[in-house]
């Protein structure tokens, strides 16, 4: 039967260096040991279960597919952030993930290698598990989220352009530019990730792979949308001669009680569409929300679309035909 691995020194943090182990008197074999998971060179991981295995193995209802990628990148952020250099930083789905913007697809995101910048004259960092590249100084900017540093989203959105369409640019954008509202509805521009003056500013800061791409994204992006599906939708209107829809409306009693507020509206129609997520089905308390929400609607005379991603992402979408079908109940000539 194996010898058990000798014990760590209890002051070694579950995430720590090579060379804190070795100031430790940790010798290199006890470093190769079953016990510890080697992310990153130089790195070692004490055995911990995944936020998958977490979510499977607790009480904890299991999050969506963003946050499962986003709890398994931050843990990788971290360990690696022990030996990222001063002049490097994060991007890309890693950026994304420290400053809770969505994912363009969350499986890829949470199994890609970490995406880091440097400044040039630096060289790129090349190492398993991490995707590299130098940037021109005055190109990006540095925060620091929780800890990592990581690109400000300004530069993040100017850097994705590298390789990202307009399209997925503006999905990203959208996330960045929403006005967030607090749990009584309320809208607070103060906590607007990054403006769209920002953005704008990003672009001009000097030449870079992708500014045409971001220069067409720019003008349509709006500060309405709270999530990409919604995002999506918009986009989908796009040359099928509906107008162009309210985002983030609040719909309210004659006498301006706030009955909802809509993620899109036609109010000249008195038509509201809900773009919704699979948490209005499987949340209780959501879904005896949208049942008032929409009772109180009707009783002020305006009819509701819902939809759901089946409606706008499929090879034959039904959404437009759906919409249209509503505005032309109420009056629309198109």
């Amino acid at each position: 039967m194996p010898r058990p691995p000798a014990p760590l020194p209890a002051t070694l943090a579950g995430v720590f260096t090579v060379a804190q182990a070795s100031a430790m008197n940790v010798s290199p074999g006890r470093l190769t040991a079953r016990d510890l998971a080697r992310p990153f060179r130089g790195v070692r991981v004490r055995g911990q279960p995944s936020a998958r295995d977490a979510a499977a193995t607790t009480e904890r209802e299991p999050g969506s597919p963003d946050e499962l990628a986003r709890e398994a990148i931050l843990a990788r952020m971290r360990a690696h952030s022990l030996v990222l250099p001063p002049h490097a930083f994060y991007v890309g789905a890693a950026a994304l993930a420290a400053h809770g913007l969505p994912f363009l697809d969350a499986s890829e995101a949470e199994t890609a290698p970490l995406e880091v910048a440097v400044f040039a004259p630096h060289r790129a960092l090349r190492r398993p598990g991490i995707a590299a590249f130098r940037v021109q100084p005055g190109l990006a900017h540095t925060v620091t989220q929780d800890g990592l540093r990581v690109a400000s989203p300004a530069s993040l959105w100017a850097l994705l352009a590298r390789d990202h369409s307009t399209h997925d640019l503006i999905r990203i954008g959208d996330a960045m530019v929403r006005i967030p509202r607090d749990d009584w509805g309320r809208r607070h521009p103060e906590w607007q990730l990054v403006s769209i003056d920002r953005l704008g500013a990003a672009i001009d800061a000097g030449r870079r792979l992708g500014a045409a791409a971001l220069r067409e994204a720019l003008p349509q992006l709006r500060t309405g949308s709270m999530s990409v599906l919604e995002t999506d939708w918009r986009l989908g209107l796009s040359g099928t001669g509906l107008p162009e829809p309210e985002l983030d409306v609040e719909v309210r009693s004659p006498q301006g009680r706030l009955l909802g507020i809509s993620d899109a509206a036609f109010p000249a129609y008195r038509v509201a569409v809900e773009i919704e997520g699979d948490h209005h089905r499987t949340s209780r308390r959501q879904w005896t929300r949208d049942l008032q929400k929409y009772a109180d609607y009707a009783a002020i005379g305006w009819e509701v679309v819902r939809l759901a991603s089946s409606h706008i992402r499929p090879a034959r979408r039904t959404d437009v035909e759906m919409v249209a079908a509503a505005l032309t109940r109420r009056g629309w000539r198109g």
